[in-house]
């Protein structure tokens, strides 16, 4: 049968028989893989911790007339046990993955595939908050789909922003001409923020207090349900970031 070799994060794992599991990754060249580990669950198996959720594997697979099976796993990016020390991390990367899973088939996506592993890298090196590093995926992962929000044009005129009134289902902000009635207004600083995780801006995403964030969250979380359609169950799940509110009496925090 013929052979094929690609890089691919593992997504999510399940139990077959005694000893195998269904492995499901994003591959750089081949989209979405869902393949046989054979024997990965004993002991002795010489690649069952290379194939665990948030790892990213050099793997060797041959094709099968349902299910591929990896012949061979060398790691590359070991992120697992690193996310899993820390549970709003484990969370923010449940999330990912499922997300990931629900966008891509079978069809390359190398964009999206250096998304994941960016973001699960970034997330077990601690080099932003979990919370941050999830919404920013999120909102850059459904552009990448072709779900791209706007949080400074009008979403569906075009006029020149800023907006105040945020709608998910039209794609992001709103002019006054276009919005609902009772339709939702959004600070501008939460805005800003929003406008930050998906442009990457991290020293401004970072310096937002947490009640601009957890509001800036409530619209990601929102958008990516309406456009997945479906809930996301890991979504539930998730552990936000909790920063320090100023103090009051701070010369610098007062002005």
């Amino acid at each position: 049968m013929p052979t094929y070799r690609d890089e691919a994060v593992v997504l999510r794992t399940h139990k077959l028989g005694e000893a195998d599991r269904i492995v499901t990754m994003l591959s750089r060249q081949h989209g979405k893989i869902r393949a046989v580990a054979k024997g990965v669950r004993r002991t002795a198996s010489r690649f069952g911790s290379r194939l665990e959720p948030f790892m990213v594997a050099d793997v060797q697979l041959y094709e099968g007339r349902s299910l591929d099976i990896v012949t061979q796993a060398e790691t590359i990016g070991a992120y697992g046990a690193l996310i899993a020390d820390d549970y709003a991390s484990y969370t923010a990367a449940n999330a990912m993955v499922e997300t990931a899973d629900r966008l891509t088939d079978a069809e390359a996506s190398l964009q999206q595939y250096l998304l994941l592993v960016g973001a699960l890298r970034s997330l077990s090196r601690r080099e932003h908050g979990p919370g941050l590093t999830l919404d920013s995926y999120l909102l850059r992962a459904l552009s990448l789909a072709g779900w791209a929000p706007s949080f400074q044009d009008c979403s569906r005129c075009g006029a020149p922003g800023p907006h105040t009134s945020v709608v998910v289902q039209l794609g992001g902000v709103v002019c006054a001409n276009c919005a609902p009635q009772g339709a939702p207004k959004v600070d501008a600083d939460t805005i800003a923020l929003l406008g930050a995780l998906l442009s990457g801006d991290w020293e401004a995403a970072e310096a937002a207090p947490e009640g601009t964030r957890n509001r800036a969250n409530g619209v990601v979380a929102a958008y990516t349900q309406w456009h997945l359609e479906r809930g996301l169950r890991s979504l539930q799940h998730v552990q936000h970031d909790r920063v320090a509110s100023p103090d009051p009496t701070d010369q610098k925090a007062s002005g």
